[in-house]
């Protein structure tokens, strides 16, 4: 017995309702593209390139000297590190070198590999070694700690000292790293950043960005320096989500090799980050580094190195100068509640 089927078929409300938002997502697409080309017209590359492994890598190297590397964190460009002063104030008396990591303002991050902190780490160390840099300070902030964290584990006698700013050291359940995700993953995650991610990120970039300072007040120039229409470009959403997705699992490897760096490490925080919390990362891996240096800045938030820019210099200082012991014990401090300190603690 043959069986027949009826065939439903859509109402013809529905399909105009489905062909309406078709046609509103591929106008919404158009537009973020074109956002994107006009923001890399308007913002061209601030510095050099290198390539390598493929992947090209844009970076500003500034003065001569010792070298010091710096690297940003997420939802950034390497211009964070100009607008904070520290790339010119560095730049009098070292050769300072700040990397667009991949994937951020005009450094490639081809689909052909996992962009975890590890990968990332041995692209800049590779890098590094073509335009002759040897043995630098590498200077991380925030999501660049673990690149820097990578550089010092897998080649420790390449490295200087370490400069770790407003870290995430240890995994822990983050509500960001589950918002973010969506946007990470392929085909959906790409119609999220042609569509929906850069519209909803006009309308929140500005707070987020406060929310890292505060409680100190943004920089009325911030995003003179960092162009919000770069940050928001889909090929740089892609790199926030997967760092993000990424980042617990960077803190799981990396935490078990703390005690072994030797290199000496000077670590800042601000008192009142609400991105990361100081105490349970900065502070405990000054007490696992026991030759680490360690700055709470009170009033200062997750942009820290905007707050004690005269510490880092200091401590790179120090390190640079070949004068800073680190032998275990050299170095101890007890912070208690990081977030209500009351005057800058030094270890």
């Amino acid at each position: 017995m043959r069986r027949s089927f009826n065939k439903v078929a859509l109402p013809t409300k529905t399909i105009g309702t489905l062909a309406a938002a078709a046609t509103a997502a591929a106008l919404g697409a158009l537009w973020v593209e074109h956002r994107a080309c006009k923001a890399e017209r308007d913002n061209p590359p601030a510095g050099r390139f290198v390539e390598v492994d493929g992947v090209p890598l844009h970076y500003v190297d500034k003065g001569t000297g010792p070298a010091v590397v710096l690297l940003h964190g997420n939802a950034v460009l390497l211009q964070d590190f100009i607008a904070s002063g520290l790339v010119d104030r560095l730049a009098e008396r070292y050769r300072v070198i700040a990397f667009d990591r991949p994937g951020f303002g005009y450094s490639g991050r081809p689909r052909d590999r996992l962009w975890t902190a590890q990968a990332q780490a041995a692209l800049i160390e590779q890098a590094l070694v073509q335009i002759g840099v040897v043995k630098p300070v590498v200077l991380g902030h925030s999501w660049g700690t673990l690149v820097a964290l990578g550089m010092a584990a897998d080649r420790a006698a390449d490295v200087r000292g370490l400069v770790l700013v407003s870290g995430y050291y240890y995994p822990t359940a983050r509500v960001d790293v589950a918002l973010t995700a969506p946007a990470a993953l392929p085909v959906v995650g790409d119609i999220l950043r042609y569509t929906v991610s850069p519209l909803t990120g006009r309308l929140l970039l500005k707070r987020a960005v406060e929310a890292m300072f505060a409680p100190l007040p943004m920089p009325a120039d911030f995003f003179d320096f960092v162009s919000r229409e770069m940050i928001l470009r889909p090929v740089q959403l892609k790199a926030d989500a997967e760092d993000a997705a990424f980042m617990i699992p960077a803190a799981a490897k990396y935490s078990a090799l703390y005690p072994n760096l030797k290199m000496p490490v000077s670590i800042f925080a601000g008192a009142d980050d609400k991105v990361i919390d100081p105490q349970s990362n900065s502070v405990r891996l000054h007490r696992e580094i026991t030759h680490s240096t360690l700055v709470i800045a009170p009033g200062a938030g997750h942009m820290a190195h905007y707050a004690v820019p005269d510490e880092i210099v200091e401590a790179i200082d120090l390190m640079s100068s070949d004068q800073q012991s680190v032998e275990p014990g050299d170095s101890q401090a007890t912070i208690d509640d990081a977030s209500a300190a009351a005057e800058m603690h030094r270890a």
